[in-house]
Parts: C-alpha cells; sequence; structure tokens
C-alpha cells in the first residue's frame, strides 16, 4: 500500500483529521481548518491539498443528505457563480503565489470582517444585502479553496450575517461545498493532486471521516443556537489568526 512513507504518529494525525473534517461538516463548522492544517503536517503541503478534497467531498455527502431539506438556495445562488470565477482564477494562479502572503490576506480579512458582524457595522448599513458583499465572498471563497482548501472562515463570515438558524447554517453551507468542492476535482487531478495513490490514501482516511461526520450530526442537537453560533465564531477567529502567523 502506498503510503507517503507517514509514520505511526502521522497515521494517527490523519485520522484524527479526517475525524473532524466530518465532524465540521455535519456538527461543527471552522473545526475544518484544523483538519487542514494537520494534514499539512503530516504529508507534504502541495500532496495533502489532493488528500484532503475527496475527505471534504465525502463528509459533505453526509452533511446533504442529513440536512437536504434544510439549505437556503437564495443564499446560495449570489456566491456560487462568482466562486466558480475564483477557482478557475486559483487554478491559474496555483504554483504562483507565497501561501503565507496569501493566508496572511485572508486571515486579516476574516478578522476584519467578524469584527465588523460583531459590531452589527455589516447590519447596520444592510451591506449582507448588497450584490458586491455575496460575490466578494464568493470570488475570494473560490480562490482560496482551490488554493489552499481555506474557504471555510470566509464562507461562515457569509453565512453569519445572513442570520441563519443552526441547522439552516449547516445545510446551506453544505450544499455550497458539496458543489464547488466537486467542481475542484477535474482541476485538481489536472494538476496531478488527485491520483490512483492520493485516493487510496483517502480509502484508509474514509471510516474517519464517516465517524465524524455521524457524531455532528448528534452533537449539533446538544448545542443551544447561540452556543453554536459562539463556538463558530471562535474557531473562525482561531483559523483566521493560523492563517496570519502560518
Amino acid at each position: 500500500m502506498f503510503d507517503y512513507n507517514i509514520s505511526l504518529a502521522g497515521w494517527g494525525i490523519l485520522l484524527l483529521s479526517g475525524f473532524f473534517i466530518g465532524l465540521s461538516k455535519t456538527g461543527i463548522p471552522g473545526i475544518g481548518m484544523l483538519a487542514i492544517a494537520m494534514t499539512a503536517l503530516a504529508i507534504p503541503a502541495r500532496i495533502s491539498t489532493g488528500v484532503i478534497l475527496p475527505m471534504l467531498i465525502l463528509g459533505d455527502l453526509f452533511a446533504v443528505v442529513y440536512y437536504r431539506k434544510n439549505a437556503c438556495w437564495r443564499y446560495l445562488a449570489k456566491p456560487i457563480p462568482w466562486a466558480i470565477c475564483g477557482i478557475i482564477l486559483g487554478y491559474l494562479a496555483l504554483g504562483k503565489l507565497n501561501d503565507q502572503q496569501l493566508g496572511s490576506i485572508i486571515g486579516f480579512i476574516v478578522i476584519v470582517m467578524i469584527t465588523f458582524n460583531e459590531t452589527d457595522i455589516l447590519h447596520r448599513y444592510n451591506i449582507p444585502e448588497k450584490w458586491w458583499f455575496a460575490s466578494g465572498i464568493g470570488l475570494c471563497a473560490g480562490f482560496t479553496t482551490m488554493i489552499a482548501n481555506a474557504a471555510g472562515p470566509i464562507m461562515i463570515i457569509y453565512l453569519l450575517a445572513m442570520k441563519l438558524p443552526k441547522k439552516e447554517f449547516i445545510g446551506t453551507s453544505a450544499w455550497y461545498f458539496f458543489l464547488i468542492n466537486w467542481f475542484k476535482v477535474p482541476f485538481s487531478m489536472n494538476l496531478g493532486l488527485i491520483n490512483s495513490h492520493s485516493l487510496l490514501l483517502n480509502l484508509e482516511i474514509a471510516p474517519a471521516v464517516i465517524i465524524g461526520a455521524i457524531t455532528g450530526i448528534y452533537l449539533i442537537k446538544a448545542i443551544p443556537q447561540k452556543a453554536f453560533e459562539a463556538i463558530v465564531k471562535f474557531l473562525t477567529v482561531i483559523a483566521a489568526i493560523k492563517l496570519v502567523i502560518g
């Protein structure tokens, strides 16, 4: 079995990452960024991008099936076309950008946006209803998800601004990433990031993703709306800080 020369500790990290990815898709959005950072510790960063994508799609599948009645499509229609444009731009720019500089910019934007959300500036000026808000979010999310699978914090800002209940939040997020992640597959295959070796590795990590997704379904039922929002905001800030400092 091709294993990228992964150590025993590395396998433990990958399985825990898979669990966190499943958990983030059905229960606690935001924890997925931790999984992405952990995966890059176990295998080279560039390779990890192709390994993570099928894991994300598997988690997305569980989420869209379970929350299929909770998606708010009117909030998806606005950013998705722009996200597709962002993915294409990210594909063209892949390998030409400094990941640390890009991460710092994204992290700074997320911190500013969550600050605006918490101080109610976004709603005071009716910004979430502006056409450029959804389009800007979509473009930025598409670009960053192609470059580094790092669109989670950006979309969380968008969904928080829409003030969605927790099930609608997760359902809308699930369908967004399910569609966008599948759109990314041909680009990742063309770049060699997804291949027969990476898919074999995915098969071994898949049980952890499934267990995480099932855990998230039950966990979210026990978390009150305010606690859910607080957890999501906290994890988003942590992810943004991680992007800034590298």
